[in-house]
């Protein structure tokens, strides 16, 4: 058999064998979710978009992280009794909650303010830019 011979019986074994295999599982979801709006009310439909994900992809098929600056720094502050257990909740699911270091800064918030699940990030816009940038849906909170 001559080596061209020989490399298109081994192309075309290469070929049959990936037909033979299971498909592959596809890619996760990722979704990053702004919020910079206030109140109890608009939070609770965040919370509400983030179970509704969950729901229709399965919460082990999909990246989540809500960015939270400006107004929407509120949601994260251990004094936010009125959905503390849904964000405790939605956090041991897998949901990251971010909080923006430059909102922490200006409205006088520090780390031990915040739920001990919530981590701190640079920028809040800059985090939600570098996470469209590597492919993320981009889902805005509110109005």
């Amino acid at each position: 058999m001559t080596k061209s011979i020989r490399a298109a019986v081994a192309i075309m074994s290469l070929g049959l064998a990936a037909i033979s295999l299971p498909a592959q599982k596809s890619l996760r979801h990722r979704v990053v979710i702004e919020v910079n709006i206030e109140g109890a009310e608009a939070w609770k439909g965040v919370l509400n978009n983030i179970e509704n994900l969950q729901k229709v992809f399965g919460a082990s098929e999909i990246e989540i992280e809500a960015v939270s600056h400006g107004k929407g720094l509120g949601l994260l502050l251990k004094t936010n009794d009125a959905i503390r257990e849904r964000l405790e909740q939605a956090a041991a699911k897998g949901v990251v909650f971010a909080a923006c270091q430059n909102t922490m800064r200006q409205q006088h918030v520090t780390k031990e303010d915040l739920f001990p699940f919530v981590i701190t990030v640079d920028s809040g816009v800059a985090e939600v830019v570098r996470k469209q940038e590597a492919g993320w849906s981009y889902l805005k909170a509110g109005q």
